[in-house]
């Protein structure tokens, strides 16, 4: 077994950025120049090593994210290639939850796309420090400078070059580091693998001057000291800049904007100088906010091999070979092979049976794990995503994660006993991998019905279901996931009393049903003064709401954003249970969200068009005719880019529609914006429907 690197020689990276920028490129090439594999895996030949599922070759776009691992001037790299589609972005939300650093991927023609946006302030929004690669600068269309106005302007992030190119679309063959005032130049004879360092060419020497000037004055904004000694012309060596650059990226102050061209094979090995140069190590990443369980209190997981073991588990897969995989990132500790651990989530003991290091699809065995490592275990039965391990001694809670939810549904039907039962099955072992799919079944149609956060997503699930898991079952077509909610406040009485000859049920509520801000959810509150309900009943009373808030009282829809309140109520001291006061509080719902004047919410989706100008006209005239509300129209190099927000239910077979309208020169993204209440013509429709089904 190798020799384990310190904690300061470790970095935990994700490479982040929206679809076709080159991240699984970038990842590929990165893998390559230090070692770990011995062949360059292209993604438009289903060659990639990142993108180890079937599916994932055929269409050449990234589903799961795929943990790996290499080295890189004595230092361990710990990476995540995370997809670019909008519809998987919580793999891209889980794996930056445990990351401590990110090369985010931007595209020198496209440049700022919408899921690049996302992910940005997805990583703004757990503080992590990121550099910027801009690749592709050998296509047509490259702009260098443009893309870190882009940079500035759409995401108001402080990005400054600290490289700039040798040319552009195909005249690039390599960079200027502003940090070292050297030129690297790129052998294309060997796959990039070689490349000589020289003096900047003289026809670039100027502006190198110039933008160096332009990185040293944004330095000076960020480090007071630094500051006075640029002002006073003192000599500034290349270990003081990294010093200063460093410190200001670790403190999210500053992103440097590296280039290259990952397909060409240049500018990697400089990219991974920067990670090293510039991201964090555990230890620089610092201590960790977790939760006593036991007291509610807050303590600090210290990044130490000699402290407590905390782990935080972030993915779930299904292995056919070795049962459920959990990736789990360790915050403090060691652990080895065959200990037992705490699940502090789920208050239950757990086994690694094994420990293993992930290299896309294929695994090494280890001994252990220590504080820094992210690594996957086997055994571990009852783990889901979000849950804290640790020792049984010292529990403690790491703050989980938030998933969306999903936006578009399917029916599936199987079509034998035998595929019933292996849907089951398949369905609950998907269920496990992806926080953002949910299954329910309809008893009024027998169906079951799977809900994700798109089309593809769904279309996805499903082709799992028929390769993997080997089921035969009819699908429907998708549908939009309406919510149902309250829009005024009622107050009812739910009472449930049974009397059959010896011990009856009696169980009584007052409740009050009021409308929440959206997204807000389900609360629950409990006014009771004195004890006309005993305090045991009072949690049948929120889970007997809870359980029938799945089904609305218009069209069976989830109910959301509203606030359960126990007024009164009565007991009686033989008769009542736990079981009547969870169905009085049933009972209450239904007569209070009836009285409460429900309405059905749906998605609305935010819309992104990349269009040649020549098609713009039509565009918007299609929109319109969707009920769309254009929020406004940007110049974008080649074109304009048109921001929209679109009812769902006007979306589906859009991607068709746009190809005829543009000749297949437009293109689009789309995610989820917010909920509204859907036109009452669409709520009669809807509520006609599910009714029509019912009887």
């Amino acid at each position: 077994m190798s020799v384990p690197f310190p904690l300061e020689r470790i970095r935990n990276i994700g490479i982040a950025a929206h679809i076709d920028a080159g991240k699984t490129t970038t990842t590929e090439r990165i893998l390559y120049y230090a070692g770990r594999t011995h062949k360059m895996g292209e993604v438009h030949a289903g060659e990639a090593e990142m993108d180890w599922m079937e599916l994932e070759k055929e269409r050449g776009i990234t589903i799961t994210a795929a943990a790996t691992f290499c080295s890189w001037r004595d230092c361990q790299i710990n990476i995540i290639d995370t997809p670019g589609h909008v519809d998987f972005t919580a793999e891209v939300e889980r794996s930056l939850r445990v990351l401590d650093g990110v090369i985010g991927v931007f595209c020198a023609v496209r440049g700022v796309e919408p899921q690049s946006e996302t992910v940005w302030k997805q990583a703004g929004r757990y503080k992590i420090p990121r550099i910027v690669f801009i690749n592709k600068m050998d296509r047509t269309g490259a702009r260098f400078e443009e893309v870190i106005e882009e940079l500035h302007r759409r995401l108001g992030a402080n990005a400054t070059a600290i490289q700039i190119p040798i040319g552009s679309e195909s005249d690039f063959v390599g960079l200027i580091d502003l940090v070292q005032m050297k030129a690297y130049l790129w052998d294309e004879d060997l796959l990039g693998a070689r490349y000589r360092v020289t003096e900047p060419p003289e026809a670039l020497a100027a502006k190198a001057r110039q933008m160096r000037k332009a990185l040293l004055e944004r330095l000076s904004e960020t480090d007071d000291q630094f500051l006075e000694e640029y002002l006073e012309d003192k000599p500034l060596s290349e270990s003081r800049i990294k010093q200063v650059l460093r410190a200001a990226t670790i403190q999210g102050k500053f992103f440097p904007v590296l280039c290259g061209a990952a397909f060409k094979n240049k500018g990697i090995q400089t990219l991974l100088d920067a990670v090293l140069d510039y991201l964090p190590s555990p230890v620089e990443s610092g201590a960790v906010t977790a939760i006593q369980p036991n007291t509610g209190d807050y303590v600090s997981l210290i990044p130490s091999e000699d402290q407590p073991f905390a782990a935080l588990v972030f993915k779930i897969m299904s292995d056919p070979y070795v049962g459920k995989l959990a990736y789990f990132r360790v915050y403090s500790g060691t652990l080895k092979t065959g200990a037992t651990v705490y699940n502090a989530t789920a208050d239950r003991r757990e086994r690694m049976l094994r420990l293993l290091r992930m290299h896309a699809n294929d695994r090494e065995q280890i001994d252990e794990v220590r504080a820094g490592d992210i690594a996957a275990a086997v055994g571990l039965k009852k783990v889901h995503t979000g849950d804290s391990l640790c020792e049984e001694k010292h529990p403690v809670l790491l703050e989980s994660m938030v998933f969306p939810e999903p936006v578009v549904s399917i029916a599936i039907e199987p079509r034998t006993q035998a595929d019933t039962e292996g849907l089951s099955v398949a369905l609950r072992k998907l269920l496990d991998e992806d926080p953002t799919f949910r299954i329910r079944y309809d008893r009024d149609t027998g169906q079951t019905i799977l809900s994700g956060m798109g089309e593809l997503h769904l279309e996805i699930l499903v082709q799992r279901l028929f390769r993997e898991y080997r089921i035969e079952a009819k699908i429907g077509r998708p549908e939009v996931a309406y919510r149902e909610t309250i829009t005024a406040a009622a107050e009812v009485e739910g009472k449930f009393i049974r009397q059959s000859g010896g011990r009856g049920q009696y169980g009584h509520v007052v409740m009050r049903f009021e409308p929440l801000p959206t997204g807000t959810g389900f609360l629950f509150e409990n006014k009771l003064v004195g004890g006309s309900v005993p305090k045991e009943y009072i949690p049948s009373v929120q889970k007997g709401i809870e359980e029938a808030s799945a089904n609305g009282v218009l069209a069976g829809y989830p109910m959301v954003d509203f606030r359960a309140i126990l007024l009164d109520g009565s007991y009686h001291a033989v008769d009542s249970s736990e079981m009547a006061f969870r169905i009085a509080a049933s009972m209450a719902y239904k007569i209070g969200l009836e009285r409460a004047k429900p309405t059905i919410l749906e998605p609305i989706m935010g819309v992104e068009i990349f269009t040649p100008e020549q098609y713009l006209g039509d565009l918007i005239s299609d929109l319109m005719g969707r009920m769309g509300r254009v929020e406004g129209i940007e110049d974008r190099h080649g074109g304009k880019v048109v921001k929209a927000n679109v009812a769902l239910r006007q979306l589906f077979g859009y991607t068709t529609r746009l190809r005829s309208l543009s000749q297949g020169r437009a293109n689009h993204t789309m995610q989820f914006a917010f909920y509204q209440p859907t036109p009452q013509s669409v709520q009669d429709e809807i509520v006609r429907k599910v009714r029509g089904v019912s009887r």
